[in-house]
């Protein structure tokens, strides 16, 4: 079963990226399009049951300073309960809810930006244009599987495609980012609550547009020959995260990266060290800080706190 396709929702990524939602007006009207066509075809997906236990939550401490590490997903259906115990507490005691964007209407506004300017071929090329024939082969059977016009996608760069792909997927089998744990944290925070984030648009999204083509059709075509599969794929990455169970989700890591260390690097590593002197530089900083991020960037080798640990600082996990 191939997870790699699916690991870029935020809206694309579900565990591992946020900016995913944010389309200019032409791109949002596509996304919907294809959208409505695929959920018929996969209303029928076993859909999340209730947790046992909570998702896993971690946290640093100093003699001033208090920093919780949360994983997050970014979409998620209607019947995910999360929002308890001790997450609601260490939010509570939080005066800086830090996410991996600050989703602000000029942060969207930079996200239609950038895929305006990066996500989109150049006149005269489409995206099938840049597959062999087997490639194209396997992309048209795909999309005919759950009734998604190849052409949705002709003028998207592949790894934009990538994205649209998995958003279409989640939000037609019920992922919705009005129910991601970002978007509730937002309503959640108090008015005197600051915000910050660990990343810009550019160096979210701009690991992904900088990769090679080849690499780019690759990350496309991963799992777009049974979608649907993919579609169950997500809901088993649910059920880990809201049960708290991060060693099975660091084998779902191993096995998506296992022969795509570039993709891994982009998607992750880099990622995850950047943050790791992002948390390092924050303790100089006296206050309490709420860091919600996606799931899988604690999870597994060279995960956030792995990376912290070279730097000499500890995470405990709290829940």
């Amino acid at each position: 079963m191939n997870f790699r396709n699916l690991l870029p929702t935020a809206a694309a990524a579900l565990a591992l990226f946020s900016a995913g939602c944010a389309y200019s007006q032409d791109e949002t009207y596509i996304a919907a399009a294809a959208e409505e066509a695929a959920v018929q075809e996969v209303a029928e997906v076993v859909q999340v049951e209730p947790a046992a236990n909570a998702p896993a939550m971690w946290q640093i401490a100093d003699e001033d300073t208090t920093i919780y590490l949360f994983g997050t997903v970014h979409l998620l259906p209607d019947d995910v309960e999360w929002y308890t115990g001790d997450v609601k507490a260490a939010l509570d005691g939080s005066d800086t809810l830090v996410t991996e964007l600050n989703l602000t209407p000029e942060t969207e506004a930079e996200v239609a930006q950038f895929i305006g300017q990066n996500g989109m071929l150049p006149q005269g090329q489409t995206l099938r244009g840049l597959m062999s024939d087997e490639q194209k082969a396997a992309f048209e059977g795909g999309l005919a599987k759950i009734n998604v016009p190849p052409e949705t996608f002709d003028q998207m760069e592949p790894w934009f495609a990538s994205i649209v792909m998995a958003q279409i997927l989640a939000q037609a089998s019920g992922f919705t980012p009005e129910k991601g744990v970002e978007t509730v944290l937002e309503t959640k925070i108090g008015e005197d609550t600051k915000r910050a984030a660990l990343e810009t648009v550019e160096s979210q999204l701009g690991g992904l547009d900088s990769m090679p083509i080849d690499a780019q059709l690759d990350f496309l075509l991963e799992g777009i020959e049974d979608p649907i599969e993919g579609i169950e794929m997500l809901n088993t990455l649910v059920e880990l995260w809201s049960d708290g169970k991060v060693v099975e989700l660091a084998d779902l890591l191993d096995d998506a990266f296992e022969t795509n260390p570039l993709l891994a690097e982009r998607l992750l590593y880099n990622r995850n060290s950047a943050w790791a002197g992002w948390i390092e530089d924050r303790l100089d900083t006296p206050g309490t800080v709420f860091i919600a991020a996606g799931a899988l960037h604690f999870a597994g080798e060279k995960s956030v706190q792995d990376y912290l640990a070279q730097r000499g600082i500890e995470t405990e996990r709290l829940q």
